[in-house]
């Protein structure tokens, strides 16, 4: 590649060989096997640092969306940076507070939290529940009381807003599962400050991922901010603006704007509608990790073909499952050039499914064992593998400067089949 990599500086060529923060990945996929996740700590800390400038003078809480990247170790870079944890599940309250999250630091988004779930952030003293209807809202309350409590909720608005993105990442539109329809907010409510479970104490919107334009932005928040008007004009209080995530990255010539950037946009917006010193919460994952992290792997064969040539891979749609999904583009790279001519290839893993792919119509200059890097792949790779065809999950690393940390192990044949019984 000509242009620097995605994840540059800190993923770059050093004497034609693919380093993260100046480590050759081939020592550490010599050290610990391929396939195999390596992520840069400086990354992550630098795009943290672009959303802290942005915020630079304001009441700001940056809670990191897990689900991005749920591994304990890229958790505990971002509580270690104080930041607070947007999370979908009580096993991802379970994650952060291994990491060394603040509970109180916490918000609890998704559709579906069951009275266990509820229970759970309860007791530990959860910051906020981002709640998606009215359903949410009476089962919380009943739950809230239960254990003697009240229940600090934001409603979550669909704002109406296109984010021109992947449909199956659109989560702000209409016919999309997420949120309360704009049209039904007030009265969603007036009804959670009648409940004596809950106590009313923001609101949330979330309209997307891998967003890459500032305008749905722009939108979202005039919406957001007419309700808010609104709301409070009722006699509600709300402490905290809540603007989710979604901010895109650099895949395949994508620009997104600088978080900096971009919130300087809106907080200019806030500031003219008088809104400037609230509270604000911001939930950025896939911005902060997704050029972080590259998946390693080797050339296992070279499959030449009349319409087709393919090189196979040992990583497969399990660990690398964007492509699969979202027919999504990762740039791939060889960890030691070659010097000598390309030929066009689909590479594919091992898995036995056709849209086992990781990328297609690839020019490169590779021969068995070589080592490959697919790049961009902090952000919805490990955290969304599986052991389909009873593949073991890779191991991880992250780096920080001189060290390289093996934060997960190899998943073995014996750690898959642990929890499961024959008949007897």
């Amino acid at each position: 590649m000509t242009s620097p990599l995605p994840g540059h500086p800190h993923i770059a060529y050093q004497n034609n060989a693919l380093c993260i923060e100046g480590q050759p990945l081939t020592a550490l996929a010599q050290a610990h096997g391929t396939p195999l996740f390596v992520y840069s700590k400086a990354s992550m800390l630098e795009a943290l640092a672009a959303y802290q400038r942005g915020f630079t003078g304001r009441k700001a809480q940056i809670c990191y969306a897990m689900k991005a990247n749920s591994s304990l170790g890229v958790l505990q870079v971002f509580a270690q940076a104080g930041c607070g944890f947007d999370i979908v599940s009580s096993g991802e309250l379970a994650r952060v507070l291994a990491a060394g999250a603040v509970a109180s630091k916490v918000i609890f988004s998704g559709v579906g939290k069951t009275r266990a779930e509820m229970r759970h952030a309860l007791g530990v003293g959860i910051g906020c529940f981002n709640v998606e209807s009215t359903a949410e809202l009476e089962v919380l309350n009943e739950v809230a009381l239960s254990m003697g409590l009240r229940a600090p909720v934001s409603i979550r608005v669909n704002p109406n807003v296109d984010p021109k993105t992947h449909p199956y990442i659109s989560t702000g539109l209409k016919g999309n599962k997420f949120g309360i329809a704009h049209e039904e907010t007030l009265a969603t409510y007036q009804r959670a400050a009648s409940l004596p479970g809950l106590r009313v104490v923001g609101i949330d919107c979330h309209i997307g991922s891998q967003i890459t334009e500032e305008t749905p932005y722009l939108d979202a928040m005039d919406r957001v901010l007419d309700l808010v008007d609104a709301i409070e004009a009722t006699g509600i209080t709300l402490h905290h603006i809540d603007f989710g995530g979604g901010l895109g990255i650099n895949y395949q010539d994508d620009t997104p704007p600088a978080a900096d950037a971009l919130w300087h946009q809106l907080l200019a917006k806030l500031d003219a509608r008088g809104y400037g010193q609230r509270q604000l919460m911001v939930e950025p994952g896939r911005s902060l990790v997704g050029n972080a992290g590259v998946c390693v792997t080797e050339v296992l064969y070279l499959k030449p073909g009349e319409q087709k040539n393919f090189a196979i891979i040992d990583a497969a749609m399990n660990d690398l499952p964007r492509p699969a999904m979202y027919q999504a583009f990762h740039h791939i790279v060889p960890l030691a050039p070659r010097a000598e001519a390309t030929t066009r290839m689909d590479v594919v893993g091992p898995v036995c499914e056709s849209g086992d792919w990781i990328g297609r119509d690839r020019d490169l200059a590779v021969q068995p064992g070589d080592l490959l890097a697919v790049l961009s792949a902090g952000a919805y790779c490990m955290s969304m593998a599986s052991n389909y065809n009873s593949r073991g999950r890779p191991a991880e690393v992250l780096v920080d400067g001189t060290a390289a940390h093996l934060i997960r192990t190899r998943e073995s044949i014996a750690d898959q089949i642990r929890l499961e019984k024959l008949v007897a």
